[in-house]
């Protein structure tokens, strides 16, 4: 496996998480549950998790209304 290959792999499988944690978190706030903070989930956006961040906010309908994920998660 070339080395481009191992970082794309890693980049895909930290963005499948990070969309998993936004739906985890949407499932807790529905169960009023203990939540994710709303500082790990902008950080683990930040670190290179933007686009399953994006994916995860407009499939779960989650954070969608928070001016800090609309604008600083695409970014």
């Amino acid at each position: 496996m070339e080395g481009n290959s191992v970082v794309y792999l890693i980049l895909l499988a930290w963005n499948v998480l990070v969309f998993l944690i936004y739906g985890l978190d949407k499932f807790l706030a529905q169960n009023h549950m203990w939540r994710i903070s709303e500082k790990f989930l902008l950080t683990s956006a930040f670190l290179m998790g933007g686009v399953g961040a994006l994916l995860g906010m407009y499939t779960f309908r989650h954070k969608t209304k928070h001016n800090n994920f609309v604008l600083l998660v695409p970014v």
